[in-house]
């Protein structure tokens, strides 16, 4: 039997706690062959974003290119990609390979505050890459933005991710880490609303969580289960690491993953 394999496509952090190294870790942790296709280098820890450098578009279709071409993957996961070139280059190699199962978290502005996406580049997300999602995965700033309305209430969040999804012809996964209150997520997904549960873990390592949240998503698509169960099981999983990390830098820390804890399935992965 064929392995699955997941490919993230984002930027790197160098700090190790989000971005590619972050998916990396959490699709290899639930079973799934991993790659990257790299959009860009950051400086950065979890205290703050320092610098970013781009990488080209030719560059990323080339890497694109050098992933279906080889290990076509069953499950595609598209972090920070901050320009409207790099957009639409991902865009076109994945319409050409008819990528599926296509996890977009559409990283706009970091955990720290640094802004990752411009403005042009925000609005070829949706119209270029939106149409290919099965899951769009906005926070609530972020989904403030896509849907342009404010976010006050669960009915708000409910209210703003129909109608990105309807918008949009793809499923959507509203966020609430943001929220005052608990980090309740709401799925909304051909007409019908899911909510999912969690309590709030008091911990400042939060660095990465939107990463991991979303590729462990992509790589629960990619061993076959349906949305609901994929982001059931990466909601237990993100819980877990939050309330089993571990406090390694000055900063906030970053995230690191209750490896030993998680099953899929009953399977052990570690």
């Amino acid at each position: 039997m064929r392995m699955k394999a997941a490919l993230s496509i984002a930027g790197s952090d160098s700090s190790g706690g989000a971005g590619i190294q972050a998916d990396l870790k959490t699709m290899t942790l639930h079973g799934v062959y991993a790659m990257s296709a790299v959009t860009a280098l950051t400086a950065q820890n979890t205290a703050g974003v320092r610098a970013v450098a781009e990488v080209t578009p030719e560059f990323l279709r080339q890497q694109l290119d050098a992933v279906f071409e080889d290990i076509p993957p069953d499950a595609v996961k598209i972090g920070m990609v901050p320009s409207a070139g790099l957009i639409q280059a991902a865009a076109e190699r994945l319409r050409f390979y008819g990528a599926e199962r296509v996890v977009v978290d559409p990283v706009m502005v970091s955990t720290s505050g640094a802004r990752l996406m411009d403005p042009e580049a925000v609005e070829t997300l949706k119209r270029r890459l939106f149409p290919l999602a099965r899951l769009i995965t906005p926070n609530l700033p972020e989904a403030e933005v896509l849907a342009g309305m404010p976010i006050r209430s669960r009915e708000d969040m409910a209210a703003a991710a129909r109608r990105v999804g309807e918008e949009w012809g793809c499923a959507v996964l509203c966020k609430g880490g943001h929220s005052g209150g608990g980090a309740d997520d709401v799925l909304y997904d051909g007409g019908t609303l899911r909510w999912f549960h969690a309590d709030r873990v008091p911990t400042g390592n939060t660095h990465g969580t939107g990463c991991t949240l979303s590729s462990a998503i992509a790589a629960n698509l990619a061993r076959g289960l349906s949305l609901e169960r994929a982001v059931g099981r990466a909601k237990e999983y993100l819980s877990g690491s939050l309330r089993a990390g571990l406090n390694l830098g000055a900063g906030s820390g970053p995230l690191h993953h209750a490896f030993e804890f998680y099953t899929i399935e009953g399977e052990r992965i570690i």
